[in-house]
């Protein structure tokens, strides 16, 4: 079977940073088609973590209640461990909001994918991109579907927008340049544990190992190690558990403590580790969001926060006709985060060190905000496409 249809922008990729996305084109009156080859509500790999700006994104697009009624925790403060030294930091109430969050992402991804809905986004899951369509100037206007079913849909569209995560199809095929590609990365193993008070998000930091415990959905946290890849090279999925204790035990013998006779909801699940990049944002006919135009370390448990921001500076540069602007503010806003994160990265730091470098990412995170709080006083107005 095939089918033909047409829309103002087709979007690969129906997780946070594509369904924001797609929300907010459809929010302006655009028509958008929104696939994703995945099922509905399905979850992946996340630190979960939502910094302010992707709560104060969050709010004002009023897609935080759901959350919240979901039975999302708030985070009223942050706790950094550095070596045996302790520093807590609690979140200020601004812009309306009193507290930090990180829901499940099948709950975050679900949410956002509704609200994209309810905005009059076509939504459809179990579809796969397979190719882009070109005019005769080599402008993308359009793509092919397939579904599992073996039935083939051609999309036309004058938009048509990559948040297919960091091996994205959309990049592949667009041959986006990469702009810039980080020297380090971390491996990480995590779980979901219950029992512990949900007071915060906890961080700690030791030579060669740093961990995190953070407050989400169902009474659980999600703790993880975070290490260099060569030390988790050659475990067997056996082996994940007995590592993840060892380097618990050495982040932190208090956590370790804690954690003592309890085990998973469900098997550790590991990040190997991928170097990070900044491609090319946009070009004739299409652009990318979210990881597939900017993936960085999640040693810094960043990621959900800059893929919502793409996708409002995205989505502003579509209605307004000006993509220049998403390449510039994107850049901008997210070289200061991916150098101080690949520095991170790297496990070559000092306690001393890495507190330094903790005070960079919170000066870049500052103006992160303060651009996301002016786009509040700044008036879209409708023009054209990109």
């Amino acid at each position: 079977m095939m089918a033909y249809e047409n829309y103002d922008a087709l979007i690969v990729g129906a997780r946070c940073a594509g369904a924001a996305t797609a929300m907010l084109l459809a929010r302006k009156g655009m028509r958008v088609l929104l696939v994703d080859r995945a099922g509905y509500g399905t979850d992946t790999v996340s630190t979960h973590a939502l910094m302010r700006g992707a709560v104060l994104q969050l709010h004002r697009w009023g897609v935080l209640p759901h959350l919240l009624e979901a039975g999302t925790p708030p985070v009223r403060s942050t706790t950094f461990h550095y070596g045996d030294e302790k520093l807590t930091v609690a979140i200020k109430p601004a812009n309306g909001m009193d507290a930090l969050y990180a829901p499940r992402r099948a709950l975050l991804d679900s949410t956002l994918v509704d609200a994209a809905w309810d905005a009059g986004v076509q939504v459809r899951h179990g579809q796969t991109l397979v190719r882009l369509s070109r005019r005769a100037d080599g402008r993308v206007c359009g793509g092919t579907l397939l579904d599992a079913a073996g039935d083939v849909t051609h999309v036309t569209a004058d938009l048509v927008i990559g948040a297919d995560g960091a091996g994205s199809t959309v990049a592949r095929l667009v041959g986006a340049e990469t702009l810039r590609e980080a020297r380090h990365t971390t491996a990480v193993l995590y779980g979901y544990f219950g029992g512990r008070e949900p007071d915060g998000y906890e961080w700690w930091y030791r030579p060669g190992v740093a961990a995190g415990a953070i407050p989400t959905n169902r009474g659980h946290h999600c703790v993880f190690v975070a290490m260099t890849p060569d030390r988790l090279h050659g475990v067997t999925s056996a082996g994940r558990a007995a590592l993840f204790s060892k380097l618990v035990q050495e982040a932190d013998p208090a956590l370790a403590a804690q954690l003592a006779g309890r085990t998973p909801d469900a098997p550790l699940r590991m990040f190997g580790g991928r170097k990070g990049f900044l491609r090319q944002a946009s070009g004739p006919g299409w652009a990318l969001v979210g990881d597939a135009g900017y993936f960085r370390d999640p040693i810094t448990a960043h990621g959900i926060t800059d893929a919502l921001r793409d996708a409002e500076l995205l989505a502003r540069a579509v209605v307004t006709g000006r993509p220049e602007e998403y390449a510039t503010v994107r850049n901008e806003l997210s070289l200061p985060l991916f150098d101080v994160t690949d520095a991170i990265a790297a496990f070559d730091w000092s306690v001393e060190e890495v507190q330094a470098l903790h005070r960079a990412l919170n000066q870049a995170m500052k103006r992160e905000v303060e651009h996301l709080i002016s786009l509040e006083t700044t008036p879209v107005i409708e023009e054209v496409l990109l």
